[in-house]
């Protein structure tokens, strides 16, 4: 049964919190102290009650009765001076003795009130003063002054046998005097080492409960806390795997199962982020030889198409020189069916080609003045420009780090796309803004064109997604497309505005210093890039 309650207080106290126990200890602590803080007190106001007894009770009332017995022997002397010569002088001792005696007297009352039996010797005294002022004193000093008295000589004997009590009296109450002023100074002394003892007690009784809190405090927290510090710190350094050890009181055990069980669910995490990462890592290098492949196929079908290509269109605009007019008319135009297609054809390679070599081949960031590159792109689309009458205006563009082709190729196809897709009866407008925020410089190309519907500004740079057909609008769908590879290549985007709204305009961003990006063709087979080198 005994070591059943033993568990069962054991479990009692596993339940308590570090709040409790600190409760605990500071009502223990606070009722020792007080307990402690007592009994000093008690000690202290025993010692001064003894100190102030014997300072101002007994050793004054044993130096009032020598006073007294001073005064009576200074009567008695007095008395019998005066007796035997008759002279006054002696009746000044006597009379001086007598206001001494009251005072004495009274002194000593004040002095041993409460104390019956010192009371009780100071009564013996006056009675037997009493009867010796009765007797002798008083009959000689009213006798007549100048001559002896006779009284005196006969009550000579009788004088000092009646003082003798009185003496006796004296040394008795003197003698009780003495005894209580030596208990009290023992006592005093033995009081005084009590309080010493009972102090360094106090004093070893704190050092003892510092102790005892500092080694509380140190097991029941500190220690769990540098515990639960140090395996977490292990956690930190990467070890997972360790276990978080729950010591302390409830609170902190409940903390540190907890942290355990977070530790735990990293764990779970982690192993499901490794077998994602890996995943990824597959499916990426998957990704990577699949897109060299893709890459691959484009340039080898691509320098493969040229040569057949160019022979169909070679042979078909021979079949039209030569037998053009000489056939029925379905004839001419099926021969200029296969030529328009394979000019087409054409066309598209060679752009499948330019937005293939975006950030693979043209990769030379260098100081790029915009200002030159748009003057050239203009240059460049001189013809159109002229045709249609176009108005382009701009702000004065900044000098980035970029590659200059394929600037050239951004400012060319947007510039190219806001002159094309213009009104008819209408000249284009066109103008370029520039402003920069922080790392980027943010760009407008807005024109007074056809406009783009709101549903479709995602859709435009969708290579080969075309709005409208080959027979309205030239081109190969592949243009925007371009310009979007060209911008996010140069670290920004590209989007079409949707509130505006009389014409189009096209926003994007290019950083100052674009990050410095891994050459696309390092990833592909020597095949391939020996393949793109021999393209024209």
């Amino acid at each position: 049964m005994t070591g059943d309650q033993g568990r069962s207080r054991a479990r009692r106290f596993a339940t308590w919190t570090t709040r409790r126990w600190l409760r605990v200890g500071v009502a223990a602590a606070l009722v020792i102290l007080a307990l402690l803080g007592m009994t000093g007190a008690w000690v202290l106001g025993r010692t001064a009650s003894l100190s102030e007894e014997l300072v101002d009770t007994r050793s004054p009332a044993l130096t009032t009765s020598f006073r007294l017995e001073s005064a009576l022997l200074n009567q008695e002397t007095g008395i019998r001076g005066y007796g035997l010569t008759g002279t006054t002088d002696f009746l000044e001792p006597y009379r001086k003795g007598l206001a001494e005696e009251k005072e004495f007297t009274a002194r000593l009352q004040e002095l041993l009130r409460g104390d019956r039996a010192g009371l009780a010797d100071l009564k013996t005294v006056q009675d037997a003063v009493e009867v010796w002022q009765e007797r002798i004193a008083r009959p000689i000093a009213a006798s007549p002054a100048g001559q002896p008295f006779p009284l005196a000589a006969e009550r000579a004997a009788e004088g000092k046998a009646t003082f003798d009590p009185l003496r006796a009296a004296m040394t008795a109450q003197q003698e009780r005097l003495r005894a209580d002023r030596a208990r009290a100074r023992e006592d005093l002394l033995a009081m005084m080492t009590l309080r010493n003892w009972v102090f360094v007690t106090i004093a070893a009784v704190i050092v003892l409960l510092a102790i005892l809190v500092f080694e509380a405090l140190r097991r029941g927290i500190t220690s769990p806390l540098e515990q639960l510090g140090t395996d977490a710190r292990i956690i930190a350094g990467g070890d997972f795997e360790h276990p978080i050890t729950a010591t302390g009181p409830a609170d902190l055990r409940q903390l540190s199962g907890e942290i355990d069980f977070m530790r735990r669910r990293l764990v779970r995490e982690l192993a499901f982020t490794e077998e994602a990462r890996q995943r990824l890592d597959a499916q990426a290098a998957d990704l990577k030889r699949s897109n060299a492949e893709l890459e691959q196929f484009a340039y080898v079908a691509s320098h493969d198409l040229q040569e057949p290509l160019r022979k169909v269109s070679s042979f078909t605009q021979l079949l039209r020189r030569r037998y053009g007019g000489q056939l029925d008319a379905k004839a001419d135009q099926y021969i200029d069916f296969a030529v328009d297609g394979a000019n087409r054809m054409q066309t598209l390679i060679n752009d499948l080609l330019d937005f293939s070599r975006v950030g693979r081949v043209h990769q030379r960031l260098q100081q790029v003045e915009l200002d030159k590159v748009f003057a050239r792109s203009l240059s460049s689309l001189e013809v159109s420009i002229e045709e249609s009458g176009a108005s382009i205006t701009s702000d004065p563009l900044p000098t980035i780090a970029a590659d200059p082709t394929q600037m050239g190729m951004l400012w060319q196809n947007l510039i190219g796309n806001a002159v094309k897709f213009r009104r008819p009866d209408q000249a284009p407008e066109i103008h370029v803004t520039a402003a920069r925020e922080g790392d980027l410089w943010h760009f407008t190309v807005t024109d007074n064109g056809i406009g783009i519907d709101p549903e479709y500004v995602d859709k435009v740079f969708v290579i080969f997604q075309r709005l409208h057909t080959k027979d309205t609008y030239s081109g190969s769908g592949i243009g925007l497309a371009m310009c979007k590879k060209i911008v996010e290549f140069h670290g920004g985007k590209i989007a079409v505005d949707p509130d505006h709204r009389d014409g189009t305009r096209i926003t994007f961003s290019l950083a100052i210093e674009p990050a410095t990006r891994e050459s696309a063709s390092s990833a592909m087979p020597e095949a391939t890039r020996a393949g793109a080198e021999l393209q024209p």
